[in-house]
This record gives structure tokens, sequence and C-alpha cells, in this order.
């Protein structure tokens, strides 16, 4: 879905999102530094990206895939595995925070997203950024468990496959991964229900969940 669709029939939605994607990128890569300063290495920090500062974290080119076909994606953390504490699972942790504190972020915005909507219903500036926050949060946190490079899932499957006898598998999913993200694109636009409007589903799934509890 584009965004840009919303920019004229629902101007007040379109900058909910646009607000709060700069919320939910900035937390999301601020934990990824932050967890990769618990664990030793301060490369992060030193690169000014230990910050919830957006103009820290946002890719122009992901916010113009957010614009254009409804997902974007910040500036990667960078860090040095040789600098952790845990160099195994360090890098698993790492990827673990980004989606983490975005599913955090997300039950945060979707009670908050309750409490207005009975308060103030549904036309209310407050109730369009709240569910737009909670939303977007759950939408990012499942996008990037996509175990394929360069998403967060991706950490888990390679530290899986970091061994000798499945160094072929494990070079060929690294190398491959930017291809494999944009063949997941494309499906979703060819399918009925692609991959990322799964997404959408499970995350608009989630927030009313939350509603129900």
């Amino acid at each position: 879905m584009s965004l840009l669709s919303l920019l004229f029939s629902q101007p007040w939605v379109f900058a909910a999102f646009i607000v709060v994607f700069a919320i939910a990128l900035s937390v999301h890569e601020c934990a990824h530094a932050l967890a990769a300063f618990w664990l030793g290495d301060s490369t992060a920090e030193r690169q000014g990206r230990l910050t919830l500062d957006p103009r820290a974290h946002i890719d122009p080119l992901g916010f113009i895939s957010l614009l254009l076909l409804g997902f974007g994606w910040g500036k990667p953390v960078p860090y040095n595995p040789y600098q952790l504490r845990l160099p195994r699972i360090g890098p698993v942790l790492i990827a673990a925070a980004g989606p983490a504190s975005n599913v955090i972020m997300g039950v945060l915005f979707a009670l908050v997203f309750k409490w207005s909507l009975l308060h103030f219903g549904g036309a209310n500036l407050l109730t369009i950024f709240t569910e737009a926050g909670a939303f977007l949060n759950f939408s990012l946190a499942l996008f990037n468990l996509i175990p394929v490079p360069p998403l967060d899932g991706s950490k888990a499957l390679l530290a899986i496959l970091d061994e000798y006898r499945f160094q072929h598998a494990h070079r060929w999913i690294a190398s491959q991964g930017p291809n494999l993200l944009l063949v997941l694109v494309l499906l979703d636009m060819i399918l009925p229900m692609g991959p990322l409007t799964w997404i959408s589903s499970a995350s608009a799934w989630l927030v009313q969940a939350i509603l129900v509890l």
C-alpha cells in the first residue's frame, strides 16, 4: 500500500504514519546500538547511533520505499563482533533488540489507542496517532523477523549455519539476501495475499487482540 495515496484522502493518517515511522525506526535502531554497547562494543556510540534522534537513523531510500511501497528501513547499526563479550550469540541479541523494542512500543501504543478510542472516539487525533503507532511498530517487528539478510531475523539463521558443514548455505544466504527480499516484495505484488500482506494482517490482528483484552 502506498502511503502517498493517503496524503490527499486522509492527510491526518498520512502525517501520523510518517511521525510514527520516525519514532518506531529510531527506537528500533537505538535498541540495536544500546544492545551492542551493553555487550561491550562502542562502535555505534562513537558514530552517533546511540540516540533517539531520527536524523541519525533514517535512510532516504528506506523512507522513499515507505511512501511508495508501504514498508521502509533505516541505516544499519554498525558493531564490531570481535569487541562483544558474547561473540557467538552477541550478534543475535543485538539483532533481536530491534524487533523486541518495537513489540514493546506496539503494546504501549495499542493500550493508549484503546483508552483514547474509548474516551475520544475514532476521529480524534490521539486515536489516529496511537492506532498508527501500534500497527506500524508491530509491522516493523514482524517484517524484521523474516530470516533474510539484511533483516534482523537473518542473524539467528546465520548463527545456526555458522559451522563448517553449512558454510556454502551460509555464504549463499548472506550474499543473496537482498535478492531474496526483492522476491518477497515481488510476490507480495503478484499474489492476493503475499508475505508483506500477511505481516500487515498479523499486525492489525495484534492491535485488535489488545483492544479486546
